[in-house]
């Protein structure tokens, strides 16, 4: 039969070269020849290994060696028919997309695997290339639908190259869905891509479960609707325009449409400590956390004893919600009386909701989702304002002309008679100003707004397709007109200049462009933010002036997570630099842009390279970071240097946006997040109450297993005479505790083997699982009481059970495989191939001889919450030390010369290396132990690997509401009134738009400063002449300080003797501060009195003395 196969294959490919007559497709049959035949010769040195490995596995295990040489065979079978079928089902096209875990990990984070697969199912259609479009495009090809269809008659224009990202000065007179094709292809090529060139009719739309409009009449949309409500099953319909600074959205998605998860959260629990045999029943939970219930909501019960009838599964309705308590609308008098336990948890249900027709929905548009509440009447107007340009271009054939106070005119004329025709429902004032600057810039497509509009409608089709989130329901109109210069423009300023810029200079004018192109901009970050960033900034000219230049840092490194939303990387560049590979796809889309690509962190470490001269010379700062540090290091810096900060933050459908603006808003650091609550030692380690508290505990022990404790050998045999003495030096229960894990893992549990690896693997389960619970229980009984009389197991306590090894038992196996794997990585011990095989792996495991286990009587158990280390002092800490030296020092001699342990770094991306396998798998055995929910591996690697959920339209919308500031910013002159902080949640839809908050004031006497002031001091002062300085202002100073050392204190008699002496001088005797040569002055922090000994914070001191 094989002969036969490879005889047809030959003849085929005869036939081929013949027919075709492509010499190359010889020279490639001929290397796939050649490759086999290198393949077998390797496959044969192989299997020679692994007999040597079995031969000497065989001799270990003695009477078990014939089961599992049967078994090896059985497995060779089952693998050679498995690959077959897979190999059949993918040419068959028949096996469904997988979702590849290490790519959309972030996403999946967000959505989940279910509305991943609905994703993944769906066909998308988008009519209107233009910079909305293709903005729309994007994030919907990077959150993975099926296909994606592109729709557009028209061609690219110049005036297409400020929003459309896709296009370059090459495809002009190119179709604009065409000459999108092979760049949205890269970006993911799991999408099917494809375009309709000519007219788009109705019978097009009825393969896709959502279409969007960007570009197409009225009438044309209403007609489309139309069709769309009315089919079966209804398609998602979804029109939305940019004109210039403002913006509309509408979505129709069906007469019923229903949304399987509102808000995405996870449901609300609580921990109940009791409730009450009462109409209606009060109930009460533990104050370890707050309830995030409201009143109305249903919920369930589960683990209640004592009042079993709550565990029915029956959702019920709370009311009267307090923080730790709530009331339940049922009747529990003649219900059994509540003992202890319980977990209540929220019941999230499904909506259906009713959607408008356009044509309907224009006449009753209902309530409008706002998002700046100072601007509560513009929606209506807007509604108006769209209408009226979809009538100016019906009866012209064109967009109203930028500056043309006729063309202004004549639209608001058309709005004027719309209302008119309104009856009672009419507008009692229309904003004319607002209607001109509306009609000037109707013609462009501003990036910033594209980008933002192009988040919210790639989250809407996300809705459509998958019923993920609440739909936005069904107008949203948006305008951003405050971010117009303060001078009135000129109408020769806003003439087109043909160039890329035309259609931003239509709106800004020719002297904003110019300010934009000279622009020194300092961005820190090129991730997901970054990407999004550099490409809004390359079409709005930024940087591309002879003067400009953008200075780039970032010192992380692409990995494949990155793809799913970092858009300007591609999976050829995993590993590279990030900031080199942004800057260089950067200038694809605008050769003209200044970019410098550097790799330093922004840090106190680099301020050598990031000086005074570079600070002082830029234009404006660009946060595009992912860490609280890093963000509060740039807001001191910017704060320091009086330089403005556009801040931006991103958390799944959430995102937030904030301006610094030197003296007009407070700054960065002024205001902070709480500190997330940390659970206490004793509950992560002994008394766990959810699968949180058992993947912290596994992350803690992978490290130290695989991590700390190789790190600490190799520290030992690197130099043992010092680590002893370095441990001799401290003497605590810590040096105590590294030493015994030290010689624990050199000689009592040292590998040599895998087979040792396995053993060791197997007794750690025993240990964990069975020993460890077992002593703890002997310590603790079920009936124990405390000191104040009640139960020790009350909640949020649950009383464990040990488990009973079984090799049939996956979750068991599959824990003992990557245990044993990883330990054998760590030690250098090669893995046969019979280790990664759970049949083969059970016959050795089954092997393991396990001791029976007897609990100390005086075994001591953490139970103080307050506790920080799990290690008990000990008076004879010192002896036990000098004797684990003494037997390390014996031991190290009996190593192999030059031996070394190899550390293992958690490395959460990658399904290969076994990290998240072991970790998921300790996780979910403990939470066995204490009755608690297990997690797949998913959900483990979200939470152990404290994972970021991340989604392309929230980074996309936030980006684009900060490059609408920074025309605000680059412009100069706005009030703070005129900026705007926001937060956004697409997942509600929800839009808080607000002026930011003004800076603190402090005042004194005469003169009042904020975080943004510094007092500058010329001269080289004395450390008098600064008290004195001070002194004639009204203020007493008690300390100076420099850096983190004290200079001079009021409280301190010997500092009267550095009265006379230089600031400078001081501080390079006390503080060793040594004052760059680039550097002319040296700070000091001051901290002064009044006359009436009130403390008064005074602004920083720079002494220029240079």
């Amino acid at each position: 039969m094989a002969d036969q196969d490879s005889r047809l294959y030959l003849r085929s490919l005869l036939s081929l070269i013949l027919g075709v007559g492509c010499y190359a497709l010889l020279g490639g049959a001929l290397l796939y020849v050649l490759r086999r035949k290198r393949r077998a010769g390797a496959v044969a040195e192989e299997e020679e290994e692994q007999v040597s490995e079995k031969t000497l596995l065989i001799k270990e295990m003695g009477d078990q060696s014939v089961s599992l040489m049967k078994l090896e065979t059985e497995v060779a079978t089952d693998k050679n028919l498995t690959t077959g079928q897979d190999m059949e089902l993918e040419e068959n096209g028949s096996k469904p997309q997988e979702i590849d875990e290490d790519l959309h990990s972030r996403q999946l984070a967000v959505y989940g695997r279910e509305t991943m697969r609905r994703l993944f199912a769906s066909n998308v259609l988008i009519s209107g290339l233009n910079g909305l479009g293709s903005e729309i495009a994007k994030n919907i090809v990077l959150a993975g639908v099926k296909s994606l269809t592109l729709h557009d008659e028209a061609d690219v224009e110049i005036w297409d190259l400020s929003s459309n990202f896709f296009f370059s000065e090459d495809d002009i007179g190119k179709n604009r869905a065409l000459a999108c094709v092979q760049k949205l292809h890269d970006l993911n090529n799991n999408v099917m891509i494809s375009t309709i060139t000519d007219k788009l009719s109705k019978e097009h739309l009825s393969k896709f479960q959502a279409v969007v409009f960007t570009d197409a009449s009225l009438e044309e949309t209403i007609e489309y609707d139309e069709f769309c409500h009315n089919h079966q099953p209804p398609i998602a319909f979804i029109k939305s325009e940019v004109r210039g600074l403002f913006g509309s959205v509408f979505c129709d998605f069906g007469p019923e449409f229903t949304v399987f998860d509102v808000d995405g959260e996870e449901p609300h629990t609580g921990i109940v400590a009791s409730i009450s045999n009462d109409n209606p029943a009060a109930v009460y939970c533990i104050d370890d956390e707050r309830l995030e219930f409201q009143d109305g909501d249903l919920v369930i019960f589960s683990e209640v004893d004592g009042m079993n009838e709550l565990n029915d599964g029956k959702p019920r309705k709370v009311k009267n919600v307090r923080p730790y308590s709530f009331t339940l609308e049922e009747d529990t008098t003649n219900f059994g009386r509540y003992e202890r336990g319980g977990i209540v948890t929220q019941v999230k249900l499904p909506k259906v909701l009713q959607f408008k027709p356009l044509k309907v929905a224009l006449k009753e548009p209902g309530d409008f989702l706002l998002s700046d509440f100072s601007k509560y009447d513009r929606s209506p107007l807007l509604h108006l304002a769209f209408q009226a340009l979809e009538k100016f271009r019906c009866d012209l054939g064109r967009f109203p002309v930028s500056g043309s106070e006729e063309d202004a005119q004549r639209l608001i004329d058309l709005v004027t008679n719309i209302n008119l025709n309104l009856g009672e429902g009419k507008l009692e004032k229309i904003d004319h100003k607002l209607l001109q600057h509306f009609a000037s810039g109707s013609r462009a497509i501003l990036n910033p707004m594209a980008a933002m509009f192009g988040g919210i409608v790639g989250q809407e089709v996300v809705k459509a397709c998958s019923g993920k989130f609440h739909p936005l329901f069904q107008f949203f109109y948006f305008d951003s007109v405050e971010s117009l210069p303060v001078e009135p423009l000129d109408a020769d300023d806003l003439k087109p200049l043909n160039c890329r810029y035309d259609a931003q200079i239509s709106v800004f004018g020719s002297k904003l462009q110019k300010k934009l192109e000279e622009a020194k901009v300092f961005m820190v970050g090129s991730g997901a933010l970054g990407c999004e960033f550099l490409k809004n900034l390359t079409l709005m000219g930024a940087c591309c002036g002879q003067n400009g230049k953008l200075t780039l840092t970032d010192d992380d490194v692409i990995e494949k997570s990155n793809l799913s939303r970092q858009f300007l990387f591609r999976d050829w560049n995993i590993g590279q630099a990030k900031s080199t590979v942004a800057a260089a796809s950067a200038s694809l889309i605008n050769p003209a842009i200044h970019v410098e690509a550097l790799q330093n962190r922004a840090s106190p470490e680099t301020e050598d390279v990031f000086n005074d001269a570079f600070w002082e010379s830029l234009s404006v700062v660009i946060n595009a970071l992912d860490n609280v540090n890093a963000r509060m290091y740039m807001d001191m810096r910017c704060v320091y240097f009086q330089k403005p900060l556009l801040e931006s933050g991103t958390l799944g459908a959430k995102c937030n946006t904030q301006m610094v603006i030197p003296h007009l808003t407070e700054n960065y650091g002024a205001s902070r997040d709480p500190p997330e609550k940390q659970a206490p030692m004793c509950t992560v380690h002994s008394f766990p109450h959810n699968i949180d508290h058992c993947l912290n505990w596994a992350r803690s022990e992978f490290e130290g297993l695989f991590e700390k404790t190789p790190s600490e050998v190799n520290n030992f045999l690197s130099n043992p005479v010092q680590y002893g003495l370095s441990m001799r030096s401290s003497g605590d229960a810590q040096a105590r505790d590294l030493l015994e894990r030290v010689y624990e893992c050199l000689e009592k549990e040292r590998c040599e083997t895998f087979q040792d690896c396995i053993k060791w693997a197997r007794l750690k389960f025993e240990d964990y699982f069975a020993n460890r619970v077992k002593q703890l229980t002997f310590t603790f009984p079920e009936d124990s009481i405390t000191s104040t009389g009640t139960p020790f197991w009350s909640a949020p306590k649950r009383f464990p059970r040990p488990l009973q090894f079984s090799s049939s038992d996956p979750g068991h196996l599959q824990l003992i495989m990557a245990a044993s794997i990883l330990r054998a990585e760590s030690f250098g011990i090669s893995v046969p191939d019979w280790g990664k095989n759970p049949k083969m792996l059970a016959v050795v495991v089954d092997s393991v001889v396990i001791s029976d286990f007897e609990p100390k009587k005086d075994a001591k158990i953490l139970t103080d919450e307050t506790a920080t280390t799990l290690t008990a002092a000990s008076i004879d800490d010192a002896d036990v030390i000098e004797d684990l030296i003494t037997k390390l020092e014996a031991c190290a001699k009996r190593l192999p010369p030059g031996f070394q342990m190899n550390p293992i770094h958690f490395e959460k991306d990658d399904d290969t290396n076994y990290h998240m396998d072991f970790i998921a798998g300790l996780a979910n055995m403990r939470a066995r132990n204490y009755s608690i929910p297990e997690v797949d591996k998913l959900k483990a690697k979200f939470i152990a690997g404290r994972i970021i959920p991340a989604i392309a339209t929230s980074t996309a919308l936030a980006t684009g509401l900060v490059c609408l500031e920074l025309y605000k910013v680059l412009s100069g002159g706005h009030k703070r009134e005129d900026y705007r902080n926001t937060f956004a949640n697409l997942a509600l839809p929800l839009f808080s738009i607000a002026e930011p908050v003004a800076p603190k004031e402090i005042k004194h006497r005469d003169m009042k400063w904020t975080v943004w002031d510094r007092w500058i001091i010329e001269g080289n002062l004395t450390l008098r002449e600064l008290l004195k300085w001070l002194s004639d202002k009204g203020l007493n100073a008690y300390s100076i300080s420099c850096g983190t050392s004290l200079l001079y204190n009021s409280l301190f008699t010997r500092h009267s003797d550095r009265l006379e002496k230089k600031i400078v001088d001081l501080a390079r005797e006390v503080a060793k501060v040594e004052v760059p040569t680039y550097r002319r002055h040296l700070d000091v922090v001051v901290a002064c009195e009044d006359d009436e000994d009130n403390d008064i914070d005074v602004p920083l001191i720079s002494i220029y003395f240079r």
